[in-house]
């Protein structure tokens, strides 16, 4: 692991090559961002930025000689590039994971905060998408996913705003943080910025949930509910944490680490339900503190 990260950046065309070819394959696409984020932390979001740049017209002169769509070159370097590149400079500048992490999920909620009031009725909007999305599952052939997606429109309508928030974070939330691992692999770097096991969102995000919680209850507001909803679940990831935190305590076995990974694509969303009630009392009562006291 050591050797593949100090080829990546020992030269700006290792960078480069990475970037471009990662990008390039569909599957690998969720590694260009990994590997954007240790490029910014181990040489500057300058440098890396310049390397991106690089990378983006190489991949635009692939794309120009085999009659490919430029524009949606540009808008897949946005989206994977973009959020790893800002993510890791917040890193940089504040030196803190913790402090990073909870940056990206104020940043997040105000996104939906946005986008609420950009839209207006978010229930129309995702309905008006379900049809575009359930017309394009028919050309392909795919007639049942679009029966389901009409027949349960306005259940998952409602939902959209929060599970496109979430998920996204959660992704991009995942790329860095496979890249800050990656980054504290490098010899001269394994003090970091901080262990994940660590990781916190602190009372005031947690405030902020119950205050959204109570407001939605009282109003009945869908962009309080939908706050809510997301602060709640990004606490999942701090429950994650503990869960590696007891583990680099001695409290837990590492299967005891790996079955919590195995069985997130079977339990899914119960597991990372149980994690979110996990790190969300944690902001409270912070466990890890009482132990450490104890």
């Amino acid at each position: 692991m050591q050797a593949m990260v100090g080829w990546l950046v020992a030269r700006p065309q290792n960078a480069v090559l990475a970037l471009a070819a990662t990008l390039l394959l569909p599957v690998l696409q969720i590694l260009s961002s990994v590997v954007m984020v240790l490029l910014v932390l181990r040489q500057g979001m300058r440098v890396a930025a310049i390397e991106g740049l690089v990378a983006g017209a190489l991949l635009a002169l692939v794309a120009l000689i085999v009659g490919a769509s430029i524009p949606e070159i540009v808008v897949t370097v946005l989206i994977t590039w973009l959020p790893a590149l800002l993510l890791a400079a917040v890193l940089r500048a504040t030196r803190s994971l913790t402090l990073t992490m909870q940056v990206s999920v104020i940043a997040t909620a105000l996104i939906v905060t946005v986008f609420h009031v950009v839209v207006g009725d978010p229930l129309a909007y995702w309905q008006t998408m379900l049809t575009t999305m359930a017309e394009i599952a028919k050309e392909m052939g795919l007639h049942e996913q679009a029966d389901v997606l009409v027949s349960e429109q306005a259940l998952v309508a409602g939902q959209m705003t929060v599970l496109v928030a979430f998920f996204s974070w959660t992704l991009y939330t995942a790329c860095f943080l496979v890249g800050y691992l990656l980054y504290r692999q490098l010899p001269a770097e394994s003090g970091g910025f901080g262990r994940f096991c660590d990781l916190s969102f602190g009372r005031v995000i947690a405030v902020t949930m119950a205050l959204a919680s109570m407001l939605a209850l009282a109003s009945s507001a869908v962009w309080a509910q939908n706050i809510a909803i997301l602060l709640f679940a990004v606490f999942w990831l701090q429950g994650l944490a503990i869960v590696h935190w007891m583990h680099a305590e001695r409290n837990m076995p590492f299967f005891g680490v790996v079955a919590v990974y195995a069985l997130m694509p079977i339990l899914h969303v119960m597991l990372v339900m149980a994690l979110a009630v996990l790190g969300y009392t944690d902001a409270w009562f912070r466990y890890r503190r009482l132990r450490q006291a104890r």
